[in-house]
C-alpha cells in the first residue's frame, strides 16, 4: 500500500485508527476456547466488528510466537481476515545484521516463502543502516523504525545526548538518508505527545505510528493536535481497550463500540 492509498483510506473512513491485535490466548472469552483455533476465531470477530472504523491492523508477533507452530498458523489466518483496504503491520521489532535481517524481511514480506504478506514491519535501528536496508529491498513495503517509545526504560538510551542532540533525534535524522517518507514511518509513543511538535520539525512528511492511546493513557487529542500533518500522517494504535472491552460473548460488539468512539473523535480532528 502506498502513502497516497493509505491517505485515501483515512479520508474515506474518516479515521486513522490502528487496531493492535495483541491477542493473549489467556484472555480470550471462554466460549471461544472450544474453537479449533481460538486466537484466529477471536481475531476474526474483532476484525469484522471494527473494520469500518479502522484503517490498519497490527498483530504483535510475540503473542503468536509464544504459541509455537499453531501461533504462526493463527497469524496467517488472521492476516487473511483483514480487509484489503486496511494497512497491515507486523509488530515484530526485528533488528539484526544484514543477512539475518534479509530473512526477517522474507518472513513478513514474501508470501511465497512464509505465507505472510504484511505491508510493514517494525524494526529496531540500533544496529544501523545494514540492519534496515534488507527490509527496504521489497517494493511497496514499509519499515517502521522505533524512534521514541513510551515505556519507562526509554530514557535509558533514547534521551541520551549525542553530538548536541538526543539519541532518538539522531536516529531520525540519520535514517532519513536510507529511505523517504514513502517507505519509512516512525514509532512515537502517545505518552510522548509533548515531543511531537519537535519531532514534526525533523520529519514533517512522514507517517507516525503512535501506540499508547487507550489502556496506556495516551491522549488522542494531544497526539492529533501536535502530530498531524497535511496528509494526516498518523496511525494511532489501540489494543487492549478494544480487544478486551468485554470478556463475555458480547466482546466483538463492545470492541466495535470502543473503535467507533475513537473513529468519531478522529473524524472531528480530520
Amino acid at each position: 500500500m502506498t502513502a497516497n492509498e493509505l491517505y485515501t483510506t483515512i479520508l474515506t473512513k474518516k479515521s486513522y485508527l490502528c487496531v493492535g491485535l495483541d491477542t493473549d490466548i489467556r484472555r480470550i472469552p471462554t466460549h471461544l476456547q472450544r474453537e479449533p483455533d481460538p486466537v484466529a476465531a477471536f481475531n476474526r470477530q474483532i476484525i469484522e466488528a471494527t473494520a469500518e472504523y479502522a484503517v490498519a491492523y497490527k498483530p504483535n508477533i510475540a503473542f503468536y510466537e509464544a504459541q509455537g507452530p499453531r501461533g504462526w498458523e493463527s497469524l496467517q489466518r488472521t492476516l487473511e481476515y483483514i480487509p484489503k483496504d486496511c494497512f497491515t503491520i507486523a509488530d515484530a521489532k526485528r533488528g539484526d545484521i544484514g543477512n539475518t535481517s534479509g530473512l526477517y524481511a522474507r518472513t513478513f514480506f514474501d508470501p511465497t516463502s512464509s505465507g505472510l504478506d504484511f505491508d510493514a514491519v517494525t524494526v529496531a535501528p540500533y544496529m544501523g543502516r545494514d540492519s534496515v536496508e534488507p527490509f527496504l529491498e521489497f517494493e511497496n513495503k514499509w519499515v517502521i523504525l522505533l524512534a521514541l517509545t513510551s515505556n519507562v526504560g526509554s530514557s535509558d538510551f533514547q534521551q541520551w545526548p549525542v553530538g548536541g542532540e538526543k539519541l532518538y533525534e539522531n536516529v531520525i535524522r540519520t535514517s532519513q538518508t536510507w529511505a523517504g517518507a514513502d517507505r519509512m514511518m516512525y514509532v512515537v509513543g502517545a505518552t510522548r505527545a509533548d515531543e511531537l511538535t519537535h519531532i514534526r520539525t525533523l520529519i514533517p512528511d512522514h507517517f507516525l505510528l503512535v501506540p499508547g492511546v487507550g489502556a496506556q493513557g495516551g491522549s488522542l487529542a494531544e497526539v492529533s493536535r501536535y502530530g498531524m500533518n497535511k496528509q494526516c500522517g498518523l496511525l494511532v494504535n489501540a489494543s487492549r481497550s478494544i480487544l478486551y472491552a468485554s470478556g463475555g460473548t458480547d466482546f466483538a460488539q463492545k470492541a466495535a463500540d470502543e473503535a467507533r468512539l475513537l473513529q468519531q473523535e478522529m473524524a472531528e480532528y480530520l
